[in-house]
C-alpha cells in the first residue's frame, strides 16, 4: 500500500524528487514502528497507535520539524487510502502536532555568522569553494537543495542576483550582496576550474570528482565549519536561512519582501521570524531593563 501511494505521488502528483525520497523514508520508519508493535496492517492502525509513533520519534530525539514532516507523510498516506477505499474511515485525519512541541527556528547572531564565514581557508581550492557556499547560503537565504542546484548561469555577478529553483520547481530571483558576489566570482575563476580539471559540468558548486555537489555534502560542510568556529548551537544550512530572514527583519525589512526572497507560498510561514525577533527583544528587555 505504501508503494502504491509513493507511485501515486510520483506519477499523479508529480512531487519533486527530494520530497518523494523524504516521504519514502518517513513512511519506512512508520511501517517499521507498526511491525515492532505487532500491527503491520495499515488498515487496522488506530489513532492511539499513530500517536505512539510520534511519541516514539520524540523519545528518540528527532527534531520537532522532522516529527511534524513525518506526521504530514502519514496523514497524506491515509488520505490516499481513504480516497482509494482501502480504509473505511480516516482515523489519522484529526491528528495534529502538539503545540507544546513547537520550537522557533535556530538563529545565529551576526557575530556567529561572521565567525562561520571566516572559517574556510580561502587559500585552498576547497576552502574557497566552501567559503563561497557559506556566503551564498547566508546572502540569499536559499535552501541547501537550491544552492546545490545552482548552475554556472544561475548567478549574475554584474547585476547582483541569483536565480533559484525552489519547491515545486518555482523559480525566483534573489539579490546577493557584494561580499558574496566577490567570493563566488573568485571561486568560479580560480577554484572551480581546478576541481573540474577540464571535465564538463553545468553545476556551479562541484566536488573534487568534478560532479555537482549534493545537498548532503553542503549540510556536512556547514556542520563542520560551525564546529571549527566554536559555535555551540545546532548549525545546519537552514539555520543560515533562518538567520538571513531574522537579520533582515531586525534591520527593518518588509515582511512581504522577505517572503518573496525566501520563496514562501504563504506569509504565515514567514511570520515565524517576527516571533524570533520579538523573543530577542524581550530577552534584551529582561536582561537590561531595571524592572525587566
Amino acid at each position: 500500500m505504501i508503494r502504491a501511494f509513493l507511485d501515486y505521488l510520483a506519477v499523479e502528483c508529480g512531487v519533486a524528487r527530494n520530497t518523494h525520497l523524504a516521504y519514502a523514508s518517513d513512511l519506512r520508519l512508520f511501517a517499521n514502528y507498526l511491525a515492532r508493535r505487532g500491527q503491520p496492517d495499515l488498515r487496522r492502525v488506530t489513532t492511539t497507535l499513530a500517536i505512539g509513533f510520534l511519541v516514539d520519534l520524540k523519545d528518540k530525539g528527532y527534531a520537532v520539524a522532522s516529527i511534524a514532516r513525518m506526521l504530514v507523510a502519514v496523514k497524506m498516506l491515509y488520505r490516499y487510502l481513504a480516497l482509494e477505499g482501502i480504509v473505511e474511515r480516516n482515523t489519522i485525519a484529526a491528528l495534529d502536532s502538539p503545540k507544546l512541541w513547537r520550537r522557533l527556528p535556530s538563529v545565529l547572531s551576526p557575530d556567529e555568522v561572521e565567525k562561520l564565514l571566516a572559517e574556510p581557508n580561502t587559500a585552498t581550492r576547497l576552502g574557497l569553494r566552501d567559503r563561497a557556499i557559506l556566503e551564498v547560503l547566508y546572502a540569499t537565504g536559499a535552501r541547501a537543495s537550491e544552492v546545490a542546484a545552482l548552475d554556472v548561469d544561475s548567478i549574475h555577478y554584474d547585476y547582483g542576483y541569483a536565480r533559484c529553483v525552489g519547491k515545486g520547481s518555482k523559480e525566483r530571483i534573489v539579490p546577493i550582496g557584494r561580499p558574496a558576489i566577490e567570493v563566488a566570482r573568485r571561486y568560479a575563476l580560480e577554484a572551480r576550474p581546478l576541481l573540474l580539471r577540464g571535465r564538463p559540468c553545468a553545476a556551479f558548486f562541484v566536488s573534487v570528482r568534478g560532479t555537482r555537489l549534493g545537498r548532503i555534502a553542503i549540510w556536512k560542510l556547514v556542520r563542520r565549519y560551525a564546529a571549527l568556529a566554536g559555535i555551540r548551537k545546532r548549525v545546519y544550512p537552514h539555520a543560515l536561512r533562518h538567520s538571513f530572514a531574522t537579520h533582515l527583519l531586525a534591520g527593518g525589512a518588509d515582511l512581504r519582501a522577505v517572503q518573496e526572497m525566501l520563496g514562501h507560498a504563504s506569509i504565515t510561514t514567514t511570520q515565524v521570524y517576527t516571533h524570533v525577533e520579538s523573543d530577542r527583544l524581550k530577552d534584551t528587555h529582561r536582561r537590561f531593563h531595571p524592572r525587566g
